[in-house]
C-alpha cells in the first residue's frame, strides 16, 4: 500500500512544506498543529487553554478526514512555549480526551509566531 496524504478539510492556505497527515498501513502520522486560522494562515492567540483546544480540534479534523476518531490516537508530542503553562495545558488536554488517553511527551520548545503550543500525533486506524 502506498502512503496517502490526508489534508485538513478547512486548510485553504499553505503553512509550510509538509502534509497535515500521512497514512500508510493503518498508521496515521499527523504533523505538528498549532492555533491557526487555516483559512488565512494567521495565528489565533489566546490563553494556553484556548490554544490547546484549537490545536487539538485541528488534529481531530485530520483524523476524521482519514476515517478515524480521536480514540485512535496512540501518541502525542506536545511542545509548550512556556513549561510553566503545563498545569493549565494539562487540564485543557484532559478535557478533550475521554477513556484511555494517548501516550504523551511534553517539552518546552522555542515556537514560531508567538504560538504557545504545537502538537503532533500518531494514530492507528482499524480499517
Amino acid at each position: 500500500m502506498s502512503k496517502i496524504e490526508i489534508k485538513h478539510p478547512d486548510k485553504a492556505v499553505s503553512t509550510g512544506a509538509y502534509s497535515a497527515g500521512v497514512l500508510k498501513n493503518g498508521m496515521l502520522f499527523i504533523s505538528g498543529q498549532g492555533p491557526l486560522d487555516l483559512t488565512t494562515g494567521e495565528v489565533i492567540s489566546g490563553s494556553i487553554e484556548e490554544e490547546t483546544l484549537l490545536t487539538l480540534s485541528h488534529i481531530k479534523k485530520i483524523i476524521e478526514a482519514a476515517g478515524g476518531t480521536i480514540d485512535d490516537i496512540m501518541k502525542c508530542t506536545v511542545h509548550l512555549e512556556n513549561i510553566e503553562d503545563f498545569d493549565r495545558f494539562n487540564a485543557a488536554y484532559a478535557s478533550f480526551f475521554t477513556g484511555i488517553r494517548p501516550a504523551r511527551t511534553t517539552v518546552q520548545s522555542v515556537l514560531a509566531d508567538g504560538i504557545k503550543i504545537e502538537i503532533d500525533a500518531i494514530a492507528v486506524l482499524d480499517k
